[in-house]
């Protein structure tokens, strides 16, 4: 049966239809604007050092501190002046000459970056740092640590690392006391570095009661020193001093041994990398060197870096920590600043205070670290092992974690009293 639908309803329902059925759709919200993206920029920040030639592996070592921190900074998202900002490393190879070092500084000023980590050597910083002075960039060397460096009254030149001063007159006094040097010989390679660091040894040395029986001079790109080491093997010295770098640190030591060289040989941060003993052949073993500088188990706050360093580039050679802490501290500076215009944020870094991962790093009137510390090592089993940390004038001795070699012993003697522990049980039980 069909039923009918009343006809007013039926014209109500065409009328809707009229209405929304043809074609028409009801209005749809409209969506918010999206807000504007942040806008970005990119701060360009150098680095100098010998990426090529015999100390390649020193300068590689900085430039990976120095990329690191920049990897770190860009993750971290920071905003200057309310823009994202993107850090680029413009690296750059000085080949560890003082020509180059020029050159390639003036690449940096006219790249237009807007701070310098570098260079590695004072031989190149030196005279660079005149060029980053006049086209007012500040610079921060990692390594560089002959006191003329920031005695030339540039304002835009500073170090994260104690210099040649303070590392002079440790290694002087320790080849007197710790190892008991009466007659010194010193070699330098009469480079920046080299020369003035074996200049403060000898005023060190002598005010320590030694005698310096020979002072001879090399260059940086020998390999052969058996005639000046004939030389001095005549004047019978105690200890052997050398100032220069690991390149010739390391085939100086082995030809001491070729010869009979008895003394004892100690030498600065130069030689004192985790290559030197490789470079020796073994020769290096129980022979002795300086750091500019904490161990790295020993900086504040570097736990985290060494274990990301190490995964990603392998072992610290020297100076990658101080490289890292030179970055951080520029772009440190930039943010106090609010601006990454060097003319703005120079007095900001003059006068930082900030908390890197080798130290507090803080600078005194001529752009020195005002918190330097130096380290002696000796070398152990091909391994670079620290014997007593200088601060301040203040020496303190590291007592030497029990290694390897230590364990038989202490195994030893946990067995003996296990022993007499089962002995006395069987007296007891005797008794009873």
């Amino acid at each position: 049966m069909t039923l009918n639908r009343p006809l007013g309803l039926s014209l109500v329902a065409a009328a809707l239809l009229a209405v929304y059925g043809c074609g028409k759709e009801e209005p749809k919200p409209v969506a918010p604007a999206a807000a504007p993206a942040m806008p970005e920029a990119t701060v360009k920040i150098g680095h100098v050092g010998p990426t090529t030639g015999p100390q390649a592996h020193l300068g590689k070592d900085n430039e990976n501190g120095a990329r690191l921190a920049i990897e770190d900074a860009n993750a971290k998202g920071v905003v200057i002046d309310g823009k994202k900002v993107k850090f680029d490393l413009v690296a750059e190879d000085d080949q560890a000459d003082p020509k180059q070092g020029t050159t390639v500084a003036q690449k940096l000023v006219d790249a237009k970056v807007a701070g310098v980590v570098g260079h590695l050597n004072s031989g190149t910083s030196i005279p660079a740092s005149k060029i980053y002075s006049d086209a007012g960039i500040p610079q921060i060397s990692p390594s560089a640590t002959n006191p003329k460096l920031t005695l030339q009254g540039f304002k835009t030149t500073f170090r994260v690392m104690a210099n040649d001063v303070q590392q002079g007159s440790v290694i002087g006094k320790a080849a007197v006391e710790t190892l008991g040097g009466k007659k010194i010989a010193i070699i330098d390679d009469k480079t920046a570095y080299g020369a003035g660091l074996a200049d403060e040894t000898e005023k060190a040395a002598k005010a320590a009661g030694a005698t310096v029986v020979a002072r001879e001079y090399t260059n940086d790109k020998a390999t052969d020193f058996k005639a000046i080491l004939t030389k001095i093997k005549a004047k019978s010295p105690d200890v052997i001093m050398y100032g220069g770098m690991d390149a010739q640190g390391g085939p100086m030591v082995k030809q001491m041994k070729e010869l009979g060289i008895k003394a004892k040989y100690i030498a600065g941060d130069g030689v004192c990398s985790a290559e030197w003993p490789k470079l020796a052949g073994g020769a290096a073993e129980g022979q002795y060197c300086t750091q500019a500088g904490l161990p790295p188990d020993k900086m504040p706050n570097a736990k985290d870096f060494v274990t990301r360093f190490t995964a990603k580039y392998g072992p610290i050679q020297v100076y990658a920590p101080y490289s890292y802490d030179a970055a951080m501290t520029l772009i440190e500076a930039m943010k106090k600043a609010n601006s990454p215009d060097p003319a703005k944020y120079l007095p900001e870094l003059a006068k930082i205070s900030y908390n890197g991962i080798t130290a507090k790093i803080e600078f005194d009137e001529h752009g020195d670290t005002k918190n330097g510390a130096i380290t002696l090592y000796q070398v152990k089993d091909g391994k670079l092992m620290p014997m007593a940390v200088n601060v301040a004038g203040k020496t303190e001795k590291i007592e030497a974690a029990a290694g390897p070699a230590a364990a038989p012993e202490a195994k030893k003697d946990e067995m003996k009293k296990d022993e007499m522990k089962k002995d006395d049980m069987k007296k007891d039980e005797k008794k009873k």
